[in-house]
């Protein structure tokens, strides 16, 4: 079974997901769950091989986004929609892309996927770090320049790293994923034929991808551009990322 931390007011209403970054944990997620957690009924899935959630595969996105559809239909959630951070929102288009009737929108937050530039030697590091004292200068290119990194996120994810199997399984996604230095690209033209809504959310200070990947989208697209923002969306900005929301789910 994938951890997830669940909560919201009815869960007969149609859930919304909420997908991490990589190296990242569902507890990413609390600052903007605070705001949202008595209008929604929310799943905040630690992905297969992060935090609690065990790894039975590779944990490459497609089997990733199997093995999300294997937990939901377990769930019997019905259709859902998505919020993905950074690798979180490649993997919520992947699952768009194989299941389409089971996702009724899309929140990208500076997603992976939309161009090959990528910060991948510090993502390396990132992947490699398992105490604070390693994790917080990496940590703080995450978050745009006058943001401190918030010392509860540190501890969090220094926790996370310790479940058994986790820095290994970093270590080995990240070289799949970036190992010669770019990323791979998801198919935007193809989400957009989708006819679901789509909201992509830039910063203008992330310095894991750049801001100008949300340059070129789609017509259909709805696109947001923080200033002074960094790559830590969520984290950074949760009362405007709960309002994009807030219009994207009804």
């Amino acid at each position: 079974m994938i951890h997830s931390v669940e909560t919201g007011a009815d869960r007969a209403d149609t859930p919304l997901v909420l997908l991490h970054g990589f190296g990242s944990h569902a507890g990413y997620w609390e600052p903007l769950r605070t705001h949202l957690r008595d209008q929604f009924h929310i799943l905040a899935f630690d992905l297969p091989g992060h935090g609690r959630s065990p790894l039975k595969d590779e944990g490459r996105p497609r089997q990733v986004a199997q093995a999300l559809f294997a937990e939901l239909e377990e769930r019997g959630t019905g259709p859902v929609h998505l919020c993905g951070h950074s690798m979180g929102g490649a993997i919520g288009c992947v699952m768009a892309l194989e299941n389409p009737q089971m996702v009724k929108s899309l929140t990208l937050l500076a997603p992976g996927g939309f161009g090959p530039e990528v910060n991948a030697r510090l993502i390396k590091r990132f992947a490699a770090a398992d105490s604070e004292e390693e994790l917080l200068p990496l940590l703080e290119q995450f978050y745009g320049w006058r943001m401190s990194v918030p010392q509860g996120a540190l501890v969090e994810l220094a926790a996370s790293r310790q479940h058994p199997g986790v820095s290994a399984h970093l270590v080995a996604l990240a070289d799949y994923l970036f190992g010669n230095d770019t990323q791979r690209e998801v198919g935007r033209e193809a989400i957009a034929e989708l006819e679901i809504p789509v909201k992509v959310v830039w910063g203008t200070q992330d310095r894991i991808t750049p801001t100008r990947q949300a340059h070129k989208l789609p017509g259909v697209f709805a696109g947001h551009v923080f200033e002074g923002v960094g790559h830590s969306l969520a984290d950074e900005i949760p009362a405007e990322i709960a309002r994009l929301l807030r219009e994207q789910v009804r």
